[in-house]
């Protein structure tokens, strides 16, 4: 399945959405992280694109993208800008809303983000917008679907290891990528991150927030938003229940396991993180204004 050809933005009309000065704490250090360099090679990176290119295609074959793309390319520029403070520059980020009233956010390896049209609805300012792409954005330049799946090429060039098996001519190289999709969509719709992996996308998407501008408070906000509508819908957890046998990853549901991590858990790391980093989320923007100008027509 092909792509649309809006799906891609260049990373240079990410200079469009003008952001404030961002104001720092004197402990800068929280800085770093978002910066720190890994060792990767040409094969490892094609094996990635490639790979996260078949998963997109699969996610668009279950959800129709949402037509407008005066919107589209709202969240591309938000999206955008917080690649420009990641560590992958080797990546080129694509960004997509999904046409669906569930509320979720997904990411594909090699730099593929979407947002469903339900989880826009319930944002009510673009740093929360903006926390959500970074917690997906986080995903990827973690590279947690990567790593749990061993995705990588055997030398340096893009022919090789799983990039070769696309387009391969052998019935045992098809079926080979053909289960490593499966397994990468398991995770990303079905059994979810592990728990350790949500919670450093959270850690980094207050970093990747906090560098591009906006309040990292976005996304904690966001997120307890979230679990009260939950816990005002007495059959919530049963009908995530059946999501997920269905073949689709729920919201994580506000209660402690050993697998996924609560919502209470997570938005007291994001705060903990805020403060122990010094990070003046005063300072930083919302954005409430041309957010709200920019999806009030959505429905």
């Amino acid at each position: 399945m092909r792509l649309p050809t809006f799906f891609t933005l260049t990373i240079l009309a990410a200079t469009c959405l003008a952001l404030p000065m961002t104001t720092y704490a004197a402990d800068q250090n929280w800085r770093e992280r978002a910066s720190a360099e890994q060792v990767v090679t040409e094969g490892d990176v094609g094996a990635e694109i490639t790979f996260g290119r078949e998963i997109s295609a699969r996610i668009l074959g279950r959800y129709k993208p949402y037509d407008n793309p005066a919107l589209v390319k709202y969240v591309s520029l938000v999206g955008l800008s917080l690649a420009r403070s990641t560590n992958r520059p080797e990546l080129e980020y694509h960004f997509m809303i999904l046409d669906t009233n569930e509320v979720n956010a997904y990411a594909a390896p090699g730099g593929y983000v979407f947002v469903t049209k339900g989880a826009l609805l319930l944002m009510k300012d673009e740093s929360e917008l903006a926390g959500v792409l970074a917690h997906e954005i986080a995903h990827v330049t973690e590279k947690h679907v990567v790593k749990e799946l061993k995705i990588k090429g055997v030398d340096d060039t893009v022919t090789s290891g799983l990039a070769q098996l696309v387009g391969a001519s052998s019935e045992a190289a098809r079926t080979a990528f053909a289960q490593a999709v499966d397994k990468g969509l398991d995770i990303i719709f079905r059994n979810g991150y592990k728990r350790e992996d949500e919670m450093q996308a959270d850690r980094t998407a207050v970093t990747i927030s906090a560098l591009s501008g906006y309040s990292s408070a976005g996304l904690a906000r966001y997120l307890d938003r979230i679990s009260t509508i939950k816990e005002s819908v007495p059959d919530t957890n049963q009908k995530l229940k059946n999501q997920k046998s269905q073949d689709q990853r729920p919201v994580d549901q506000n209660t402690e396991d050993t697998t996924h991590p609560s919502f209470t858990a997570r938005i007291a790391q994001i705060n903990a993180v805020i403060a122990n980093d010094g990070i003046d989320t005063g300072g930083l923007a919302t954005n409430k204004e041309r957010f709200d100008a920019t999806v009030k027509n959505l429905k």
